[in-house]
């Protein structure tokens, strides 16, 4: 196995990992975003006001694309678990 062969391989991990944290956290702060503006027009200071709306939409995130994060997470893993006789060899 070359060095540039586990670049490689590190490389689509790294991407797959980006990936998934930015469709499930991405929503999330953009509805923290807006409760934020809201919360700083009509002062409003309470701390679960910000929470539950993101609560909601990470949870929300999670059901809508959880299908489609675990069939990329699962092709990842077939494709490094094929070419194990390659990669040794």
């Amino acid at each position: 196995m070359t060095p540039e062969v586990v670049m490689d391989i590190f490389a689509d991990a790294f991407f797959l990992t980006m990936l998934m944290v930015l469709v499930i956290v991405g929503p999330s702060l953009v509805v923290g975003l807006i409760v934020s503006m809201f919360q700083a027009a009509t002062q409003i200071n309470e701390q679960t006001l910000s929470f539950l709306p993101r609560l909601i939409m990470t949870i929300a995130t999670i059901m809508m694309a959880g299908p489609w994060l675990i069939t990329r997470f699962m092709d990842l893993f077939d494709r490094l678990f094929n070419n194990i006789p390659y990669l040794i060899g």
